[in-house]
């Protein structure tokens, strides 16, 4: 046997139905998993902490520790509730009678699932005040997450938005955000905000370089509706203060590039297209980046 058929992300033709069986598995209990605490920790705190951290819920957390990068708590909410109802959306493709989907699905699951895991532990940190902890789960899972966009750039626009770029979107911006919180220096610090003055364009840098490297508008729009998140944390937390501004400047041009991306690929104009740049060869069978199979 190939060592590729113990590599658990090694990209398949097809698979066996123990494989797809724990795919199935592992990935209910990993979203579950994440579901559940991500939902108590939204409104109840850590029981078990000691005098030493500093225990909050989610978003007690983010208000405790005001920075350049806390968030809206109500529109970040949204976009994980709705990143959330599609992801249990792609669960069912593991059972799709398409061959296809089943494959792409079983593909990105290993990834998925670790992404699961990764995020769990850092809300188990995150909501217990430990963010030099939580920082390393996040850079191991931008990794995963990393790995998971180049290594599977075909993967059908259902699959792709909420799986592989929704997390990477959201997994860059909690860098910051635990980053922020875990140097500690809030907003009392004006070298603090001018470095989250600086790094806050890196969100910009990143939809545009997803936008014109790969057309791929769904990561343009999430990036675009966290900053607009950023922004309004930003208002709460320092009105005055240029890091909010930057932040509605970032999210409203990658909204409008990305719905110029996106406009010719939802109307039809560029659906038998290849987009270029892409990471897929011309001669693999495989659809483009965000094509819908039929």
């Amino acid at each position: 046997m190939a060592i590729s058929d113990y590599n658990p992300f090694a990209k398949r033709e097809e698979f066996s139905r123990t494989n797809l069986l724990a795919y199935k598995i592992l990935t209910i209990v990993s979203w579950l998993l994440l579901v559940i605490f991500g939902a108590i920790y939204t409104f109840q705190k850590p029981g078990d902490c000691s005098k030493h951290h500093h225990c909050h819920t989610i978003w007690g957390q983010n208000n405790h520790n005001p920075s350049g990068f806390s968030v809206n708590s109500v529109l970040t909410s949204i976009y994980w509730v709705v990143v959330l109802i599609f992801q249990a959306h792609y669960v069912r493709f593991l059972w799709s009678a398409e061959k296809d989907y089943v494959t792409s699905a079983a593909n990105v699951g290993s990834h998925f699932i670790l992404h699961n895991l990764l995020t769990f532990g850092f809300i188990m940190f995150w909501v217990r005040g430990m963010f030099w902890q939580g920082e390393l789960f996040l850079i191991i899972n931008l990794f995963n997450l990393t790995f998971l966009y180049f290594g599977h750039s075909a993967t059908p626009l259902i699959i792709h938005a909420p799986i592989v770029s929704a997390p990477l979107a959201w997994n860059y911006v909690a860098i910051l955000w635990n980053g922020a919180a875990m140097v500690g220096h809030g907003r009392t610090s004006l070298a603090a905000h001018v470095v989250a003055n600086l790094f806050i364009w890196g969100l910009l840098m990143l939809g545009l370089f997803f936008l014109a490297v790969f057309k791929d508008y769904t990561i343009g729009i999430e990036l675009a509706i966290l900053a607009l998140s950023l922004a309004f944390g930003q208002i709460a937390t320092k009105p005055v203060a240029l890091q909010w501004i930057f932040a509605f400047v970032i999210a409203g041009v990658l909204f409008v590039l990305s719905i110029a991306v996106a406009a010719p690929k939802l109307f039809g104009a560029d659906r038998s297209a290849r987009q270029e740049g892409a990471i897929v060869s011309e001669d693999r069978e495989r659809a483009p980046l965000l094509d819908d199979r039929e």
